[in-house]
């Protein structure tokens, strides 16, 4: 069971490591905007807090350097973040906002991001 320190440090890494990543990966990945629309939903004070957990933790897999598949990995380095992921999405849609969707998509067309990816 996680403890309230596990989302604590969790949230931490995700805000200190996801732009860094999704910026460096967002061109060669298909759940782009979703990663984004998570990340704005679960850091939203609005999102339910079992929700957020929901997110914090698949959103913390994904920036991990070193995990199940290592992202490196031709084609399937990226799979298990997309399932974990997905899967969290699936739990929590009902949650998940057209405010963070759309801001996402804004995230993701800015040319000042796509210029830093």
């Amino acid at each position: 069971m996680a403890t309230d320190s596990d989302y604590a440090a969790d949230e931490a890494r995700v805000k200190r490591d996801f732009w860094p990543k999704i910026k460096r990966v967002a061109r060669s990945i298909p759940f782009a905007e979703d990663a984004v629309a998570a990340y704005y939903c679960a850091l939203d004070r609005e999102t339910p807090m079992h929700v957020r957990a929901a997110l914090i933790g698949a959103l913390a897999y994904f920036v991990l350097p070193f995990d199940a598949m290592p992202d490196f990995m031709p084609l399937m380095g990226f799979a298990d973040d997309a399932s974990i992921l997905a899967a969290a999405l699936a739990a929590v849609r009902v949650h998940m906002k057209d405010r963070h969707r759309d801001a996402a998509r804004r995230t993701l067309a800015d040319e000042e991001f796509d210029a830093a990816g």
